[in-house]
């Protein structure tokens, strides 16, 4: 009854602590977009992408980090009190929140897994100084993408390839480069494992920066950009724009509009883009974080007692 009713608790307060996170996510995240627009486009994508993982990240740490530890040390083995019905209840709902996170990235990946291995059937390397495989398949669509987390490639269509100029694809090329860096792939999987109600905008919107976020990774000058760009117009005009398959980054996936302010971005190209604007030193995090430290290791018992007083409330 103690291990159960510990995982109970346990759970009861992720799921309460997530769920609570996550609505405030989705009702002040385009506050958090206005304010970081003003700065480079990778630290806004940087900056989404964080504030699309902050309940499941302060879930985790709170449940770890003093519901597990006030229970286990607080919690009296000897009383055999019964388990409530309220603690019950939210610790399945917990439980079977994680669950439906983990099959859903496990589905996802089982139908990339199918599409990618369809697409690399016959697929023949192809010669390049990038520092990712590129593979050619005979697919007309996708153009060109980056498959795959843990081994990734970057997929080049014949078509592609017929209808780019040297210079074009070759920026292309770092554009899709530029995705396997920024471990994008790796961040769709973890968006399907969070998946919640009311996200789908802060979603949209994180991969639209993230795609800008590879289109100044892959240029260095404004020829750069028009070559981009062009690459982009002729891309866009072989198949969908729609992507495909999940953990694949495609060059051209976006809607019209995105893909739209996503050329004229590059036709407007200037240097300050690219350059990140210069911030504070990283000692000043340091000093942040390690103060933070301090201050919860010198206060951290009385807060476990305070987190099992609450905790005691829910059981009862």
């Amino acid at each position: 009854m103690f291990a159960a009713r510990g995982l109970a608790v346990s759970f009861s307060v992720f799921l309460m602590v997530y769920c609570a996170l996550s609505l405030a996510v989705t009702l002040s995240w385009r506050r958090v977009w206005l304010y970081a627009s003003k700065h480079p486009v990778r630290r806004v994508a940087d900056l989404l992408f964080a504030w699309r993982m902050f309940p499941l990240v302060t879930a985790a740490v709170i449940t770890a980090a003093f519901t597990v530890p006030s229970f286990l040390l607080l919690e009296p083995r000897a009383i055999d009190e019964p388990l409530g019905g309220v603690p019950l209840v939210l610790g399945v709902c917990g439980a079977a929140l994680g669950l439906f996170g983990l099959l859903n990235s496990a589905f996802a990946i089982r139908r990339a897994s199918r599409t990618i291995s369809t697409w690399t059937r016959e697929a023949q390397t192809v010669q390049s100084s990038s520092p990712v495989p590129v593979l050619r398949i005979a697919w007309r669509f996708p153009a060109m993408t980056a498959a795959g987390i843990i081994r990734p490639r970057v997929l080049l269509s014949s078509a592609a390839e017929f209808v780019l100029n040297t210079n074009e694809l070759q920026t292309a090329l770092n554009h899709e480069v530029a995705h396997v860096c920024r471990r994008d792939n790796l961040k769709k999987l973890l968006l399907r494992f969070v998946a919640f109600p009311g996200m789908s905008g802060l979603e949209t919107a994180w991969l639209e920066t993230t795609e800008m976020a590879a289109d100044d990774a892959a240029v260095s000058s404004a020829g750069d950009a028009l070559d981009l760009a062009a690459a982009l117009i002729k891309l866009s005009r072989l198949g969908p724009v729609e992507a495909p398959v999940d953990f694949t980054a495609a060059l051209v996936h976006s809607p019209a509009s995105a893909m739209n302010a996503r050329v004229e971005r590059l036709i407007t190209w200037c240097e300050e883009r690219r350059v990140p604007a210069q911030t504070r030193s990283a000692w000043y995090g340091v000093g942040a974080a390690m103060a933070t430290v301090a201050v919860f290791a010198l206060t951290y018992s009385q807060l476990l007692v305070r987190v099992h007083t609450a905790t005691e409330w829910l059981v009862r």
